[in-house]
């Protein structure tokens, strides 16, 4: 390809309406995989937007994890003022063998039979939530009233965090994922992080409970700085983004009347209109960011060691070769395949328990409020459009 044909630096990200991507990302389609620039020094790599090409990307391990730094497209702060820091046991930032070492010790914990061991335990802090939100009267948050707090306790549940502790949680994991702060105060917020949970490892190895901390500090291979990045990580991952997709899904619902009386009408669709949901909005509005770890080909292009990669998994999650009609949400469709929750040995490892945890939180909103509707204009929903995740600030409701 031409240095005429190099994008310049900027990959449009900013959606124009609250779902849909970007125009201009989704005009780039046409040619799956181009070279775009990277700020701040013009260094060039590639941009993914092909359903197809995004999945061998993201299944193909020479595109690597670890590489550093990781640069974006994208100008947001933090993303160029240094390094990534290499934590340990974040195996989200490590390749194979050393991310397989890692993930393992966890995958016992999220396996499908013991996420579905888990749905009446979800289903009762879904009903307290709910309860709590009656018993306090409309208008509600649904973010801070419900959407929150409910992934937090069955996370910090699993990984035996105390019950007093888990609004801190929610606060450092906010912080940490806002790209709107100082990398500085991101940072610190993630030291403060550690802190706490290195405080927690010794009384888990002398006390151990039925909880996930408990089997790490068990775990002979593992070391404390292991251990507390490994929860650390499953902290901020494992609610964080749960929460933004229960708001941000009530509020494309609420948007989508004609889906929502779809819903309600046969709650046996509830399933695949998760997986709907999850294609749609694609909350990782982002992607994932590679780096090339040796020369290849790739997709008909030459690719050199050090080459930086975005991989668009909302353009991906639109590509109308994959998905028909792929600008409307329909939660009858077919959606598994869609790319939300990554591909290959990166796939987020909790997936089956987001599930879970949407489709008993989906149904049983539905089900508590049957005139669930905006207490507020929807033009007036704060959006987080400079966060990491994609989702609402505030939902304010009514019924």
């Amino acid at each position: 390809m031409s240095q005429a044909d190099t994008l310049p630096f900027g990959m449009p990200y900013r959606k124009e309406s609250r779902y849909d991507p970007p125009a201009a990302l989704l005009d780039l389609q046409a040619v799956p995989v181009r070279r775009i620039r990277y700020h701040p020094d013009g260094v060039e790599g590639w941009l993914v937007t092909g359903y197809d090409e995004a999945k061998r990307a993201l299944a193909d391990v020479r595109w690597s994890s670890a590489a550093d730094p990781v640069r974006s497209p994208i100008d947001l702060p933090g993303f160029h003022d240094a390094g990534r820091p290499v934590t340990p046991g974040f195996f989200n930032f490590f390749d194979p063998p050393e991310h397989t070492r890692i993930r393992r010790k966890l995958t016992g914990s999220f396996t499908l039979r013991r996420m579905r061991a888990l749905e009446a335990h979800v289903g009762v802090l879904v009903d307290r939530h709910i309860e709590a939100m009656k018993a306090k009267g409309a208008p509600a948050d649904l973010v801070t009233d419900f959407a929150l707090p409910v992934p937090a306790l069955v996370i910090g549940e699993m990984l035996g965090v105390p019950d007093e502790d888990r609004e801190r949680f929610h606060t450092a994991s906010a912080e940490v994922v806002d790209m709107t702060l100082p990398f500085e105060r991101r940072g610190q917020v993630m030291m403060e992080l550690f802190g706490y949970l290195a405080g927690l490892v010794p009384g888990k190895r002398e006390h151990p409970g039925p909880d996930i901390l408990s089997d790490l500090a068990a775990d002979p291979e593992l070391g404390d700085d292991e251990i507390c990045g490994m929860a650390a990580l499953l902290l901020l991952a494992g609610h964080e983004t749960t929460a933004n997709m229960l708001a941000l899904g009530t509020f494309a619902l609420l948007e989508h009347p004609d889906q929502m009386a779809l819903l309600r009408a046969d709650p046996a669709l509830m399933p695949g209109a998760v997986e709907e949901l999850l294609r749609y909005l694609t909350i990782l509005h982002i992607g994932r960011l590679r780096v090339a770890s040796e020369d290849f080909e790739f997709e008909g292009h030459r690719i050199r060691a050090g080459d930086h990669v975005t991989i668009s998994l909302q353009a991906a999650n639109r590509d109308p070769s994959r998905f028909p009609d792929p600008h409307a949400l329909d939660v009858t469709r077919d959606a598994q395949g869609h790319l939300a929750f990554g591909f290959g040995v990166h796939q987020c490892i909790g997936h089956q328990l987001a599930r879970i945890e949407m489709r008993i939180g989906f149904a049983k909103l539905l089900a508590a409020f049957p005139g669930l509707a905006l207490a507020v204009p929807s033009e007036t929903i704060p959006l987080r459009s400079d966060m990491v995740t994609y989702g609402v600030h505030t939902l304010p409701v009514a019924w």
